[in-house]
């Protein structure tokens, strides 16, 4: 028959081991939490003003003039400011601009298609390498469209998302819309939106929408790991909770200027996924979203990273979910103006 002092001994080893293994986990879950913790809340931090990112160049009398944007700078002469980001887009942009200044010079000027102009294009190129530069302001040149367009160069390289909030933060229009470089996105539907803008003080956010085209040509023609990644992301959405919106990266979303001014001086992410930030703090301010469907159609030469920013999308779309979950950054109140 086995002692007393040999039991005790044979009971204290198996318990000193499950304490040094539970103090171990937790030892390493803080760590792990810590870490995560730290990612969270400064991961995502928009990159800081690099001087000289305040200053753009337009065409005047066929010479370069230069001005300094100035944000939150209203002018009710400015019915509609249009948001152009642009990273090597040399190939594609002028094309996009012909279609939106010709569309803007009939439907956005005092006196028809005689008066002052009541628009403003301003491209924002986010260090790009090519000649984009260049190439919108020979256009702008060619048209004599002076101030009406501008090009605001980022020193640094931030992502569509950071090049949208850069160009919304010193947008001057009673409304502003952002649209994409390659011109996928037929500009006149921009008439579509305004149809659904509410007219009150605080107006709203009216997106374009593809949802419809699910199942057209122009969708399913897409390679089977772009369509399996698409829907993917869908469901991810929807696991999150984003759930009413069928298109939420559609690059064509048109803003009231309260509605623009309280969004992107709150936004934080600047990567492909800063669509679902914006909708989100819309959502927190109570703004009304309107989805409309619009004319689309695939242009190549797509600056994505097919799998490499699709990943990067998804962690993306949690740090949003977590930080506004957890309360890491604020959830705005709604106002009224």
């Amino acid at each position: 028959m086995p002692s007393f002092e040999n039991l005790s001994f044979h009971i204290e080893g198996p318990t000193s081991m499950f304490v040094s293994i539970v103090l171990s986990s937790c030892l390493l879950g803080l760590f792990f939490g810590v870490l995560f913790y730290t990612y969270l809340t400064r991961s995502h931090c928009p990159r800081k003003q690099i001087e000289g990112e305040n200053r753009c160049v337009y065409t005047a009398n066929g010479r370069k003039k230069y001005m300094t944007l100035k944000k939150n700078c209203d002018d009710d002469e400015i019915r509609l400011t249009v948001i152009v980001p642009a990273y090597n887009e040399s190939d594609r942009i002028v094309d996009m601009l012909k279609e939106t200044v010709d569309h803007l010079e009939k439907h956005y000027r005092s006196l028809g298609d005689r008066g002052e102009r009541q628009w403003e294009v301003l491209v924002i190129d986010d260090e790009s390498t090519d000649s984009t530069v260049d190439s919108v302001l020979r256009f702008s040149s060619s048209l004599d469209l002076g101030d009406h367009v501008r090009v605001c160069s980022l020193k640094k390289n931030r992502g569509k998302g950071g090049a949208v909030t850069w160009g919304m933060l010193h947008a001057r229009g009673q409304y502003a819309i952002f649209a994409d470089a390659d011109g996928a996105s037929r500009f006149s539907d921009i008439e579509r939106l305004f149809e659904h803008m509410p007219k009150n003080a605080t107006g709203g956010v009216v997106i374009g929408s593809r949802a419809h085209m699910v199942n057209t040509e122009a969708v399913v023609k897409r390679s089977f790991i772009r369509n399996f990644l698409m829907h993917s992301f869908h469901k991810l959405l929807q696991i999150l909770g984003v759930r009413e919106i069928g298109d939420t990266q559609c690059g064509f979303k048109l803003f009231s200027r309260f509605a623009y001014r309280n969004i992107y001086s709150k936004m934080h992410v600047e990567g492909w996924i800063f669509d679902i930030e914006v909708l989100t703090l819309a959502r927190f301010l109570q703004l009304p979203i309107y989805e409309i469907p619009i004319t689309w159609h695939e242009v190549g030469g797509s600056k994505m990273t097919l799998l490499k920013d699709s990943i990067r999308m998804a962690i993306d779309l949690l740090v949003i979910r977590l930080n506004y979950s957890f309360g890491i950054w604020e959830r705005p109140k709604p106002k009224y103006a």
